[in-house]
């Protein structure tokens, strides 16, 4: 890697966690807002692993235009997050003006792709046009019959990424019943540690987006699989969300689709989420502060054992917001099972000092309020 993009990439990073940190704010003054929304630029997909259920071989890619027009409306809503998916949106051939739109509408773009696509050139373009994160999934060493998004096929890509990317990179392997081979996500997620990147790991759904529990064999696995990381703040650890969907366990939370997450299909129909297109299925162009209102209040029935870590995440931030004294004492909690002898940084001590007491919270929301510019006219 070369002197100068290490420079650009540390600048972008810098400029990402002070956007990501006014988005915070603003999650936290406000419910009235969406936090993420995932856009379908495209249903088609290049690969046909035969566990998704969100692609086919023959939709065209939605017009440009149209895609300009949603982000636009996306950000009228207040939308902070919008994350391109697919099918597989590197096909879409505008994939780079709607990433440049969705940075000029003040939003954080995030890109989840099988990888196939990239090239030394893509990459760059995609510096440019101001990808913020980008996602790929590799779930196994070698393709198979389940799916073709293996290491040996995409491992060239993964290294042209951490040589030219100025945006953060993530691999998501991948456990569950139809996966042959569970101790390939192991090597996956060291060899994506090993360049640099953040790892994750997803437990595979069925078609309405439920999961099944993990054998003995994948459940070890899983669980080292959580130990490499080793962020205090990462979700993996404070919440126990995936830990109960690997074990079959319902989890206990309120779903915030159709408000605080949308999912957008190519047809510009504003759906809960991908395994729940369907409802409510109202037009974007019509879609607005009473349907927001609406959906953050109703109760799926689908909750307890969703798979759908993005849906998780945006209602963690409003647990966050309005438990956080008992939201911080999970977060050490559950790091302190992975490392009994873990200690909270001073940065953790910092928060509950600033945030825990009624009149210093009231007092640092007012300056973080005026210093990230949120606005204080929408729902509290």
């Amino acid at each position: 890697m070369s002197l100068q993009v290490l420079l650009r990439r540390k600048i972008r990073k810098a400029g990402r966690k002070l956007r990501e940190a006014r988005l915070f704010a603003k999650a936290m003054h406000s419910t009235g807002h969406p936090i993420l929304a995932q856009v379908i630029p495209v249903r088609r997909c290049n690969l046909a692993c035969t566990y998704c259920n969100e692609f086919d071989s023959v939709s065209q890619p939605v017009p440009t235009g149209e895609m300009l027009r949603r982000i636009d409306r996306l950000a009228d809503l207040g939308v902070t997050i919008v994350t391109l998916s697919g099918g597989e949106p590197a096909l879409h051939p505008g994939l780079n003006q709607i990433i440049r739109r969705i940075r000029q509408r003040g939003a954080v773009a995030t890109l989840i792709t099988n990888g196939y696509l990239l090239t030394p050139d893509r990459i760059r373009a995609f510096n440019k046009a101001g990808l913020d994160y980008l996602q790929i999934s590799i779930d196994n060493l070698e393709p198979d019959g389940t799916s073709k998004k293996s290491l040996r096929v995409l491992d060239r890509k993964l290294q042209w990424l951490a040589k030219y990317a100025e945006f953060s990179v993530s691999v998501n392997t991948v456990l569950g019943s139809p996966v042959r081979n569970p101790s390939d996500a192991l090597v996956v997620a060291r060899r994506a540690r090993r360049l640099g990147f953040t790892s994750t790991v997803g437990i595979l759904h069925d078609h309405h987006g439920q999961a099944w529990p993990l054998g003995p064999e994948q459940m070890a696995i899983y669980e080292e699989l959580v130990k490499l990381e080793r962020s205090v703040f990462s979700f993996a650890h404070y919440d126990r969300f995936q830990g109960n969907i690997a074990r079959g366990l319902p989890n206990q939370w309120h779903c915030r689709a159709g408000s605080r997450f949308l999912y957008i299909c190519e047809d510009g129909l504003v759906h809960y989420c991908s395994q729940r297109r369907g409802r409510p299925a109202i037009p974007l162009a019509e879609y607005g502060p009473e349907e927001l209102r609406r959906e953050f209040d109703s109760q799926k029935p689908c909750a307890p054992y969703c798979t759908i870590s993005c849906v998780h995440d945006t209602a963690m931030l409003d647990a966050v917001r309005e438990r956080p004294r008992e939201m911080l004492v999970q977060l050490v909690a559950r790091r302190r099972e992975q490392d009994p002898a873990f200690q909270p940084p001073p940065l953790l001590g910092l928060l509950e000092w600033m945030f825990l007491d009624p009149r210093r919270a009231a007092l640092f929301n007012r300056l973080a309020l005026r210093l990230f510019g949120v606005a204080r006219n929408s729902r509290s």
